[in-house]
Protein backbone atom coordinates (compact mmCIF):
# COMPACT_ATOMS: atom_id res chain seq x y z
CA UNK A 1 0.00 0.00 0.00
CA UNK A 2 2.68 2.42 1.15
CA UNK A 3 5.00 1.30 -2.47
CA UNK A 4 1.63 2.07 -4.45
CA UNK A 5 1.08 5.71 -2.60
CA UNK A 6 4.26 6.48 -3.48
CA UNK A 7 4.26 5.91 -6.86
CA UNK A 8 1.00 7.36 -7.78
CA UNK A 9 2.19 10.55 -5.81
CA UNK A 10 5.59 10.70 -7.01
CA UNK A 11 5.06 13.53 -9.33
CA UNK A 12 3.58 16.33 -7.13
CA UNK A 13 6.18 15.03 -3.96
CA UNK A 14 9.42 15.51 -6.70
CA UNK A 15 7.88 18.56 -8.22
CA UNK A 16 7.32 16.97 -11.95
CA UNK A 17 3.20 17.94 -11.66
CA UNK A 18 1.70 21.50 -11.35
CA UNK A 19 -0.29 22.17 -7.89
CA UNK A 20 -2.92 24.39 -6.82
CA UNK A 21 -1.28 24.95 -2.93
CA UNK A 22 2.59 24.97 -2.10
CA UNK A 23 4.63 21.84 -2.43
CA UNK A 24 5.25 21.22 1.20
CA UNK A 25 1.49 21.60 2.22
CA UNK A 26 1.06 18.95 -0.65
CA UNK A 27 3.52 16.78 1.08
CA UNK A 28 1.92 16.82 4.54
CA UNK A 29 -1.18 16.23 3.35
CA UNK A 30 0.17 13.33 1.54
CA UNK A 31 2.26 11.97 4.85
CA UNK A 32 -1.18 12.69 6.66
CA UNK A 33 -2.99 10.18 4.19
CA UNK A 34 -0.38 8.00 5.01
CA UNK A 35 -0.09 8.27 8.68
CA UNK A 36 -4.16 8.01 8.96
CA UNK A 37 -4.26 4.87 6.71
CA UNK A 38 -2.00 2.80 9.08
CA UNK A 39 -3.46 4.18 12.22
CA UNK A 40 -7.33 2.92 10.34
CA UNK A 41 -5.87 0.10 9.84
CA UNK A 42 -3.91 -0.90 12.97
CA UNK A 43 -5.83 1.06 16.04
CA UNK A 44 -8.29 -1.66 18.09
CA UNK A 45 -11.53 -2.94 16.87
CA UNK A 46 -13.14 -1.16 19.85
CA UNK A 47 -12.05 2.13 19.65
CA UNK A 48 -13.52 5.38 17.68
CA UNK A 49 -9.95 6.14 16.91
CA UNK A 50 -9.78 3.81 14.19
CA UNK A 51 -13.04 5.20 12.16
CA UNK A 52 -11.60 8.95 12.38
CA UNK A 53 -7.68 8.06 11.28
CA UNK A 54 -10.38 6.44 8.17
CA UNK A 55 -12.32 9.75 7.72
CA UNK A 56 -9.13 12.14 7.63
CA UNK A 57 -7.87 9.87 5.13
CA UNK A 58 -10.31 9.96 3.30
CA UNK A 59 -10.83 14.05 3.27
CA UNK A 60 -6.73 13.58 2.74
CA UNK A 61 -7.33 11.64 -0.52
CA UNK A 62 -9.81 13.95 -1.79
CA UNK A 63 -7.50 17.09 -1.15
CA UNK A 64 -4.40 15.75 -2.75
CA UNK A 65 -6.27 14.87 -5.62
CA UNK A 66 -8.47 18.21 -5.93
CA UNK A 67 -5.23 20.48 -5.58
CA UNK A 68 -3.58 18.39 -8.75
CA UNK A 69 -4.07 20.23 -11.99
CA UNK A 70 -4.04 16.76 -13.73
CA UNK A 71 -5.19 13.63 -12.70
CA UNK A 72 -2.41 11.11 -13.64
CA UNK A 73 -2.58 8.20 -11.93
CA UNK A 74 -3.68 10.59 -8.90
CA UNK A 75 -6.99 9.03 -8.79
CA UNK A 76 -5.66 5.19 -7.33
CA UNK A 77 -4.92 7.13 -4.41
CA UNK A 78 -8.79 7.22 -3.80
CA UNK A 79 -9.17 3.53 -4.99
CA UNK A 80 -6.74 3.18 -1.54
CA UNK A 81 -9.03 4.47 0.94
CA UNK A 82 -12.08 2.68 -0.55
CA UNK A 83 -10.01 -0.81 -0.72
CA UNK A 84 -9.08 0.00 2.67
CA UNK A 85 -12.35 0.71 3.90
CA UNK A 86 -13.67 -3.23 4.23
CA UNK A 87 -11.02 -3.47 7.41
CA UNK A 88 -12.29 -0.09 8.90
CA UNK A 89 -16.26 0.63 8.38
CA UNK A 90 -19.13 -1.10 7.31
CA UNK A 91 -19.79 -2.19 3.18
CA UNK A 92 -22.58 0.15 3.24
CA UNK A 93 -19.81 2.87 4.53
CA UNK A 94 -17.44 1.83 2.02
CA UNK A 95 -19.68 2.09 -1.12
CA UNK A 96 -20.81 5.53 -0.38
CA UNK A 97 -17.10 6.51 -0.25
CA UNK A 98 -16.54 5.00 -3.64
CA UNK A 99 -19.63 7.21 -4.96
CA UNK A 100 -17.92 10.15 -3.02
CA UNK A 101 -14.55 9.40 -4.55
CA UNK A 102 -16.05 8.99 -8.44
CA UNK A 103 -18.02 12.36 -7.26
CA UNK A 104 -14.34 14.06 -6.62
CA UNK A 105 -12.74 12.27 -10.24
CA UNK A 106 -15.42 14.09 -11.89
CA UNK A 107 -14.90 17.23 -10.62
CA UNK A 108 -11.28 17.19 -11.60
CA UNK A 109 -11.81 15.22 -15.05
CA UNK A 110 -13.95 17.61 -16.06
CA UNK A 111 -11.81 20.13 -16.69
CA UNK A 112 -9.21 18.35 -18.57
CA UNK A 113 -11.10 15.93 -20.39
CA UNK A 114 -12.21 17.09 -24.51
CA UNK A 115 -14.90 15.18 -25.00
CA UNK A 116 -18.05 13.12 -23.09
CA UNK A 117 -16.60 9.68 -24.02
CA UNK A 118 -13.04 10.39 -22.70
CA UNK A 119 -15.11 11.43 -19.41
CA UNK A 120 -16.72 8.55 -19.03
CA UNK A 121 -13.85 6.03 -19.73
CA UNK A 122 -11.98 7.48 -17.16
CA UNK A 123 -14.67 7.48 -14.30
CA UNK A 124 -15.63 4.65 -15.54
CA UNK A 125 -12.41 2.87 -15.06
CA UNK A 126 -11.75 4.43 -12.02
CA UNK A 127 -15.22 3.58 -10.54
CA UNK A 128 -14.65 -0.29 -11.60
CA UNK A 129 -11.47 0.03 -9.99
CA UNK A 130 -12.83 0.98 -6.92
CA UNK A 131 -15.64 -1.46 -6.57
CA UNK A 132 -13.10 -4.25 -7.68
CA UNK A 133 -10.73 -3.51 -4.86
CA UNK A 134 -13.41 -2.87 -2.51
CA UNK A 135 -14.73 -6.37 -2.82
CA UNK A 136 -11.71 -8.70 -3.18
CA UNK A 137 -10.44 -7.11 -0.21
CA UNK A 138 -13.97 -8.01 1.00
CA UNK A 139 -13.48 -11.14 0.03
CA UNK A 140 -10.03 -11.91 1.44
CA UNK A 141 -10.79 -10.57 4.97
CA UNK A 142 -13.64 -13.16 4.88
CA UNK A 143 -11.54 -15.71 3.86
CA UNK A 144 -9.10 -14.65 6.51
CA UNK A 145 -12.06 -14.89 9.01
CA UNK A 146 -12.93 -18.00 8.18
CA UNK A 147 -9.88 -19.34 8.36
CA UNK A 148 -9.29 -17.95 11.42
CA UNK A 149 -12.71 -19.66 12.98
CA UNK A 150 -11.50 -22.93 11.61
CA UNK A 151 -8.37 -22.69 12.89
CA UNK A 152 -10.48 -21.91 16.41
CA UNK A 153 -12.67 -24.93 15.56
CA UNK A 154 -9.94 -27.15 14.89
CA UNK A 155 -8.19 -26.30 18.81
CA UNK A 156 -11.77 -26.82 20.11
CA UNK A 157 -12.27 -30.19 18.92
CA UNK A 158 -8.40 -31.43 19.95
CA UNK A 159 -9.57 -29.93 23.22
CA UNK A 160 -12.93 -31.71 23.39
CA UNK A 161 -10.68 -34.90 22.22
CA UNK A 162 -8.65 -34.24 25.38
CA UNK A 163 -11.07 -33.95 27.54
CA UNK A 164 -13.42 -37.04 26.14
CA UNK A 165 -10.16 -39.24 26.81
CA UNK A 166 -10.05 -37.69 30.72
CA UNK A 167 -13.93 -38.50 30.59
CA UNK A 168 -12.91 -42.20 29.83
CA UNK A 169 -10.51 -42.62 32.43
CA UNK A 170 -12.45 -41.59 34.92
CA UNK A 171 -15.13 -43.81 33.93
CA UNK A 172 -12.46 -46.34 34.43
CA UNK A 173 -11.42 -45.45 37.80
CA UNK A 174 -15.22 -45.30 38.63
CA UNK A 175 -15.50 -49.13 37.58
CA UNK A 176 -12.65 -50.47 39.34
CA UNK A 177 -13.71 -48.66 42.47
CA UNK A 178 -16.87 -50.40 42.26
CA UNK A 179 -15.41 -53.66 41.47
CA UNK A 180 -13.10 -53.53 44.61
CA UNK A 181 -16.22 -52.63 46.52
CA UNK A 182 -18.09 -55.16 45.58
CA UNK A 183 -15.40 -58.06 45.38
CA UNK A 184 -13.18 -57.20 47.54
CA UNK A 185 -15.13 -56.71 49.83
CA UNK A 186 -16.78 -59.80 49.93
CA UNK A 187 -14.20 -61.52 50.13
CA UNK A 188 -12.85 -59.18 53.41
CA UNK A 189 -16.07 -60.20 54.80
CA UNK A 190 -16.10 -64.02 54.24
CA UNK A 191 -12.54 -63.84 55.88
CA UNK A 192 -13.34 -62.01 58.96
CA UNK A 193 -16.33 -64.97 59.59
CA UNK A 194 -13.62 -67.71 58.67
CA UNK A 195 -10.95 -66.58 61.20
CA UNK A 196 -13.76 -65.69 64.06
CA UNK A 197 -15.34 -69.00 63.85
CA UNK A 198 -11.72 -70.45 64.00
CA UNK A 199 -11.08 -68.36 67.15
CA UNK A 200 -13.73 -70.47 68.89
CA UNK A 201 -13.11 -73.85 67.59
CA UNK A 202 -10.37 -75.56 68.35
CA UNK A 203 -8.51 -78.36 67.28
CA UNK A 204 -9.00 -80.34 63.64
CA UNK A 205 -12.11 -78.24 63.06
CA UNK A 206 -10.23 -74.84 63.95
CA UNK A 207 -7.55 -75.86 61.54
CA UNK A 208 -10.16 -76.59 58.77
CA UNK A 209 -11.54 -72.85 59.36
CA UNK A 210 -8.02 -71.39 59.48
CA UNK A 211 -7.06 -73.38 55.89
CA UNK A 212 -9.80 -71.75 54.76
CA UNK A 213 -9.24 -68.44 55.44
CA UNK A 214 -5.71 -68.50 53.85
CA UNK A 215 -7.16 -69.63 50.58
CA UNK A 216 -9.51 -66.66 50.85
CA UNK A 217 -6.64 -64.15 51.83
CA UNK A 218 -4.76 -65.72 48.88
CA UNK A 219 -7.19 -64.78 46.29
CA UNK A 220 -8.02 -62.03 47.79
CA UNK A 221 -4.11 -60.65 47.29
CA UNK A 222 -4.57 -62.02 43.46
CA UNK A 223 -7.40 -59.46 43.18
CA UNK A 224 -5.61 -56.60 44.70
CA UNK A 225 -2.66 -57.50 42.34
CA UNK A 226 -5.18 -57.70 39.31
CA UNK A 227 -6.69 -54.03 40.19
CA UNK A 228 -3.80 -52.83 40.85
CA UNK A 229 -2.32 -53.25 37.45
CA UNK A 230 -5.54 -52.20 36.00
CA UNK A 231 -4.89 -48.94 37.63
CA UNK A 232 -1.78 -48.88 36.55
CA UNK A 233 -2.70 -46.81 33.39
CA UNK A 234 -0.08 -44.24 31.94
CA UNK A 235 -0.81 -41.18 33.23
CA UNK A 236 -1.13 -37.50 31.69
CA UNK A 237 1.81 -36.49 29.23
CA UNK A 238 0.98 -32.84 29.45
CA UNK A 239 3.39 -31.54 26.69
CA UNK A 240 2.05 -34.24 24.51
CA UNK A 241 -1.54 -33.13 25.04
CA UNK A 242 -0.38 -29.35 24.62
CA UNK A 243 1.41 -30.06 21.11
CA UNK A 244 -1.45 -32.67 19.80
CA UNK A 245 -4.04 -29.39 20.37
CA UNK A 246 -1.66 -26.95 19.09
CA UNK A 247 -0.46 -29.18 15.55
CA UNK A 248 -1.18 -28.03 12.04
CA UNK A 249 -2.70 -24.57 12.61
CA UNK A 250 -3.18 -22.22 9.65
CA UNK A 251 -1.09 -18.86 10.03
CA UNK A 252 0.29 -19.29 13.60
CA UNK A 253 3.58 -21.17 14.27
CA UNK A 254 2.96 -22.57 18.38
CA UNK A 255 5.81 -23.63 20.01
CA UNK A 256 5.03 -25.76 23.26
CA UNK A 257 7.79 -26.30 26.14
CA UNK A 258 7.51 -28.36 29.10
CA UNK A 259 9.83 -29.09 31.54
CA UNK A 260 10.68 -32.35 32.49
CA UNK A 261 10.81 -32.11 36.46
CA UNK A 262 6.53 -30.34 35.93
CA UNK A 263 4.53 -33.00 37.37
CA UNK A 264 0.63 -32.24 37.56
CA UNK A 265 -2.14 -34.40 38.23
CA UNK A 266 -4.78 -34.98 36.06
CA UNK A 267 -7.37 -31.98 37.45
CA UNK A 268 -4.10 -29.64 36.66
CA UNK A 269 -3.33 -30.61 33.76
CA UNK A 270 -6.79 -30.35 32.71
CA UNK A 271 -6.39 -26.86 33.54
CA UNK A 272 -3.37 -26.58 31.42
CA UNK A 273 -5.12 -28.17 28.72
CA UNK A 274 -8.18 -25.40 29.19
CA UNK A 275 -5.48 -22.72 29.38
CA UNK A 276 -3.90 -23.46 26.39
CA UNK A 277 -6.85 -23.74 24.15
CA UNK A 278 -8.49 -20.59 25.41
CA UNK A 279 -4.93 -18.66 24.46
CA UNK A 280 -4.59 -20.44 21.21
CA UNK A 281 -8.17 -19.62 20.44
CA UNK A 282 -7.55 -15.77 21.32
CA UNK A 283 -4.73 -16.02 19.46
CA UNK A 284 -6.02 -17.08 16.38
CA UNK A 285 -9.14 -14.55 16.41
CA UNK A 286 -7.86 -11.22 18.17
CA UNK A 287 -4.08 -11.37 18.17
CA UNK A 288 -3.22 -11.26 14.44
CA UNK A 289 0.20 -12.89 15.54
CA UNK A 290 2.50 -14.91 13.73
CA UNK A 291 4.26 -16.83 16.56
CA UNK A 292 2.89 -17.79 19.86
CA UNK A 293 5.16 -19.62 22.55
CA UNK A 294 3.80 -21.69 25.27
CA UNK A 295 5.84 -22.68 28.27
CA UNK A 296 5.21 -24.45 31.19
CA UNK A 297 7.94 -24.75 33.96
CA UNK A 298 8.48 -25.56 37.70
CA UNK A 299 8.89 -22.49 40.30
CA UNK A 300 9.06 -23.90 43.66
CA UNK A 301 5.74 -25.23 44.66
CA UNK A 302 3.90 -24.51 41.91
CA UNK A 303 3.92 -24.88 37.95
CA UNK A 304 3.63 -21.98 35.87
CA UNK A 305 1.88 -21.90 32.05
CA UNK A 306 3.71 -18.88 30.36
CA UNK A 307 2.23 -17.69 26.61
CA UNK A 308 3.27 -14.81 24.55
CA UNK A 309 2.59 -13.72 21.56
CA UNK A 310 3.81 -11.29 18.90
CA UNK A 311 0.31 -10.34 17.94
CA UNK A 312 -0.36 -6.28 18.67
CA UNK A 313 -1.82 -6.64 22.03
CA UNK A 314 -3.66 -4.61 24.01
CA UNK A 315 -3.06 -1.30 25.80
CA UNK A 316 -5.85 -2.07 28.49
CA UNK A 317 -5.99 -5.94 28.72
CA UNK A 318 -9.60 -6.79 30.33
CA UNK A 319 -10.75 -10.37 31.31
CA UNK A 320 -13.44 -11.53 28.34
CA UNK A 321 -15.70 -14.32 29.44
CA UNK A 322 -13.30 -16.77 28.63
CA UNK A 323 -10.36 -15.86 30.24
CA UNK A 324 -12.12 -14.84 33.41
CA UNK A 325 -13.79 -18.33 33.38
CA UNK A 326 -9.91 -19.50 33.40
CA UNK A 327 -9.02 -17.23 36.05
CA UNK A 328 -12.20 -18.97 38.30
CA UNK A 329 -10.88 -22.34 37.45
CA UNK A 330 -6.74 -21.74 38.66
CA UNK A 331 -8.34 -19.91 41.69
CA UNK A 332 -10.17 -22.82 42.64
CA UNK A 333 -6.87 -24.82 42.68
CA UNK A 334 -5.57 -21.99 44.71
CA UNK A 335 -3.53 -20.29 41.78
CA UNK A 336 -4.11 -17.31 39.54
CA UNK A 337 -4.01 -15.98 35.84
CA UNK A 338 -2.27 -12.84 34.97
CA UNK A 339 -2.92 -11.06 31.49
CA UNK A 340 -0.53 -8.50 29.97
CA UNK A 341 -1.07 -6.52 26.62
CA UNK A 342 2.06 -4.05 26.66
CA UNK A 343 4.30 -6.16 24.31
CA UNK A 344 2.12 -8.54 22.32
CA UNK A 345 -0.12 -10.56 24.37
CA UNK A 346 1.17 -12.01 27.40
CA UNK A 347 -0.83 -14.65 30.51
CA UNK A 348 0.75 -16.46 32.78
CA UNK A 349 -1.11 -18.92 35.35
CA UNK A 350 0.13 -20.33 37.96
CA UNK A 351 -0.85 -23.50 40.48
CA UNK A 352 0.43 -24.62 43.26
CA UNK A 353 1.43 -28.39 42.70
CA UNK A 354 0.38 -31.00 44.92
Amino acid sequence: MLVVAVAVAAPGLFGAAELMIGRGWWLALFVLLLAALLTATAAPEQGRSRYVAYGVAVVAAWTLVLTARHLGLLPVLLVLTAAVSVYVVPLSVGLTVVGLNTAVIILVAVPTTRTPAELTLIVGFYLLIQLASLLSSMTLLREQRMRRELAAAHVELKAAGLRLEESARTEERLRISRELHDLIGHQLTVLTLELETARHRDGAAAREHVERADRVARDLLGDVRATVGQLRTETVDLGQALRRMARDLPGLDVSIDVSADVQVDEERAAAFVRAAQEIITNTIRHAEAQRLRISVTGDGGAAVLDAHDDGRGARRPTFGNGLRGLRERFEALGGEVVIDGSAGFRVTARVPTP
